[in-house]
Formats: structure tokens, sequence, C-alpha cells
């Protein structure tokens, strides 16, 4: 008998509760049902696709029997010759041998050894001794199909002799068997489909389909509640791919309840800048009003300071417009024109008030007619924040070795059509913290008690130009921030009206 293969198919599935809860209901009525019917399904097609040979091979074996017993009943009979067999005795040996008659092939001679009722034509006849699988295949499939009332002709060597043994049967008997042993086929493939399809529905239920629902009903819990510590998949320990998934999520579900939380710093933060930038609106209004009557004041001195003043307060109620700006909406589109970039460094060092006796020099490498293509009060904001930074980063630093000149130097060229803008400092440098969260708000400072605003908003500003802003390495210490910003392209029609 053909021997019967297992499928590799896997029954089994990741369920919601509401399955788990349902015992084996639940376990048959998701994915699990479907691989386990499949199974079923594919040992079965295995089992068709074995059948065919199998039950092929079943007749040929058959027919050989009979052919051999008709042979053994010839060889006796053909040693009482020059005797004729009695009618009665010919008749036995046919019902012993199932057939209608018998005929020895021997030394290029036929002879009939016993017969009934020979019929004029056969419907199909065998040579046992030379057939090919496919032709097997056919013949067994037309025997199951076609036959039962048919009669044939078989006939195959008498064992190692150069005698030919020839019968002529009915092939009733024949089918008979052959739906015999499709039968036992049919119920042996069942049942090992089913002891297969179940022995590899709890194999995989076991090693893949728990974890798959541990996973399934994590991620569901987590979405339920992703605020609960409590709901963070506690990962299992392995190196195969479910074990491995389960501790990615765990790491995404904590690293994602961090920004949650770091979000509801930044919501609980941005109500409280609002409420804060009301009152402080309102207090710059008032400072506003009564700084413009100074501009009408006698004292040269304060006429000197009068429209830096103005200008320092007219900044800052800008700034309190646009503070809860960040993070909600993006920055208002650059309004850009040509700029003299030596006038608005100017501005930058008025409002930072460095002072010659902290011991921090301001230098400028900058051509007199050098002009930058961008929004003016962007532009000083992007400078402002990051010599702002220079500065704070100065004071708090006491260089260990004597001689060492604490400075800002910004240094400005145009290189065919884009601007690159360096502003150096000799401070400590940027910690490896700082570093790692450069341009990201409230997690990149470089400084105790900073937000990380400043470079975040210069970063932005810059992007919004079509430029670049970057941290440059530099063999000395200290910080070197470079930016690049290019001028607006000029449209053909453009360049001809000025033209």
């Amino acid at each position: 008998m053909a021997e019967m293969p297992m499928s590799e198919h896997m029954p089994e599935s990741p369920v919601p509760r509401a399955c788990v809860k349902g015992g084996l209901r639940g376990m048959f009525a998701g994915l699990s049902g479907k691989l386990l019917w499949l199974t079923v399904i594919f040992v079965m097609l295995a089992e068709v696709l074995i059948f065919a040979p199998s039950v092929a091979t079943m007749r040929l074996r058959w027919l050989e029997d009979r052919l051999n017993t008709a042979a053994a009943a010839a060889v006796v009979i053909d040693g009482l010759q020059p005797a004729e067999l009695p009618r009665s005795v010919q008749d036995d040996t046919l019902m012993a041998t199932g057939t209608k008659a018998i005929v020895l092939r021997k030394d290029g001679t036929s002879q009939l050894l016993a017969a009934s009722d020979i019929p004029t034509e056969v419907d199909g006849q065998y040579n046992i001794a030379d057939v090919d699988q496919l032709t097997a295949v056919k013949d067994a499939v037309e025997t199951l199909l076609f036959g039962g009332n048919r009669t044939i002709r078989i006939f195959g060597p008498v064992g190692e002799s150069d005698m030919m043994i020839e019968i002529v049967m009915t092939d009733a008997s024949l089918r008979k068997a052959m739906l015999h042993y499709s039968s036992n086929m049919l119920v042996l493939s069942i049942l090992i489909s089913l002891i297969t399809a179940t022995l590899i529905f709890f194999t995989i239920n076991r090693i893949m389909i728990r974890p798959i629902r541990r996973l399934t009903n994590s991620m569901q819990a987590f979405s339920e509640s992703p605020q609960d510590p409590e709901r963070v998949m506690v990962p299992e320990q392995g190196r195969d791919e479910l074990a491995i998934a389960g501790r990615h999520l765990a790491t995404m579900q904590t690293q994602l309840q961090k920004t949650l939380k770091q979000q509801k710093n930044l919501a609980d933060l941005g109500l409280a800048v609002s409420k804060i930038n009301h009152d402080m609106r309102n207090i710059l209004a008032s400072a506003q009003l009564m700084s413009d009557r100074l501009v009408h004041a006698e004292d040269p001195l304060v006429k000197s300071f009068a429209p830096k003043l103005l200008r320092t307060i007219d900044r800052a109620v800008g700034y309190t417009s646009e503070v809860l700006a960040y993070g909600q909406a993006s920055e208002a589109a650059p309004r850009r024109r040509p700029i003299a970039f030596v006038v608005l460094l100017q501005e930058v060092k008025d409002i930072l008030a460095i002072d010659a006796d902290t011991g921090i020099e301001f230098a400028e490498t900058i051509a007199p007619d050098l002009t930058v293509d961008a929004d003016n009060e962007q532009l000083f904001r992007i400078i402002h924040n990051l010599c702002r930074n220079a500065h704070q980063a100065l004071v708090n630093h006491r260089p260990g070795e004597p001689g060492v000149v604490r400075r800002i130097t910004v240094s400005a060229q145009r290189l065919g059509s884009v601007v690159s803008i360096d502003i150096d400092d000799t401070g400590p440098g940027m910690p490896p913290k700082a570093r790692e969260n450069l341009f990201a708000a409230f997690r990149g400072s470089a400084r105790s008690g900073g937000t990380g605003l400043g470079l975040a908003i210069a970063r932005e500003l810059v992007l919004a130009h079509g430029g670049t802003i970057a941290l440059a390495e530099k063999p000395s210490p200290g910080t070197l921030f470079r930016i690049e910003i290019p001028d607006r392209p000029v449209s053909l029609e453009a360049y001809r009206a000025r033209a």
C-alpha cells in the first residue's frame, strides 16, 4: 500500500478575546479553523495524487496473480499431453483461475488448454510484461469508470522461460477488487489527514498561534489605554521571529508612551504660555506707549537710545504674537528682499549688548557690500538666536588655559547665488546629548535650564528660505554653525522686465 504524505500546512490562528473565551469554538473560529481545513484538504489532495499510481499498481499485481495462477495450471495441463483434459476438469480449472480461456504459447505454437464460452471479440488486451506507468494509470482509471461488463485478454511470460501464458476473462472481479481497494484508501486517507491536521494544529497553536494571539491582545489592550504603563507588553525571551517581534512591540509601546507624555506636557506648556503671553503682550503694549514719548525728549543720550529701545520693544511684541505658532502652525512665508548683512549684524550686536568687561569679544569678517536675499525679520531671528546661544555659552565658560580668548566670530561670503554664514565661538562646544537632539525643541539645549527652542526656530526659518543649517566640525574647541541661504530663482519674465 502506498505511503501517505503529511501536509506541511499548519492550522491555527490568532483570535480576539471573545473567541478565546469560547474555548474550542473560539480556537476553530478564525485562522485556526481555516488552516485546519486547509490541512485536511491538502492531505486529501496529496492522497488523490498518490491514489492514481497506487491503484494502477494494485491492478497490475492483481492481473499478475491471475496470470501466474493460470500459468501454474497450464504447466500441469501441458504435462498431461497428448491426453485430452476432461470437460469437467477444464471447467474447474477455469473457475479456479476466474478465466474463460487459457492459452499456452510454446515453441512458436499456441495451444488452447481450457476454454468455456469464448467470446468472438474482446474489449481490451494487455501485456503486463511491457507497460509504462502512464499507460497503467490510464488503464486503471478506464477500468474503474467503464469496467465491470467487459471481456479482456491478458498475456505475459511464464517465469523466466520462453513460454507465454494468455488468459481471457471478464473484468467484473477486477473492478470489484479495485473498488474495495479504493474505499480502503479513502478511509485511510481521511484518517491520516485528520491525525496529521490535529497534530499540526496543536503544535502550531502552541509554538506560533499563542504568541501571535498574545501580540494581538497586547496591541488591542494598549490601543484602549496607551497611557497606562501596565498595558505595555512584557516580551518573552527567545530568538525566533515572534520573540523578536514581541520585543520590538514592547519597545515601540514604551517609546509611544514617552511621546504621548511629552505631547501632553507640550500641550500643558502651550496653555500656560498662552496665558502668560496674553498678560505679557499687555505689559509690552504699555511699555511701547511710554517709550514712544522718549522720542520727543530733548536729552541727546535719550534720543540716541530711544530708536533702539523702540525696535527692541516692537520685536518683543512680535515675538509674543508668534510664540504659540511654533509646533501648531508654520511660520509665515518669508518676505524676501536684498538685505545689507552688515546693518543686520549691527542690530544683533546692539541687542546682545556685549560688555567688554566680561572679556568676550565679537568679531566679524564680512564684506561691506554683502547682501542676502532673505526676510529681514526672520534672518535677524536666526542670527540673533545663534549669537545669543554662543554668548551664553561663553559667559558660563572659564577656559582652563590662560591666554585663551573668548570670542564670537561671524563671517559671511557669497559663492555664486548662495550666501554662506559661519557663526563660530571658542566656548566648551556641544555636549553629546545636545548633538543627538540638535534641532529638537525641548531636547536640544546645550545648557542647563535651556529649552532648545532657539535652534529649532532657526532651523525652521532657514528651511523656509530653502537653505541649510548644520553643526560644522572644527579642529579647535568651540561650536561652529554654518548657514547657507540661496537666492530666489529669477523667472525669465522677471529678468526680461528688468532688462
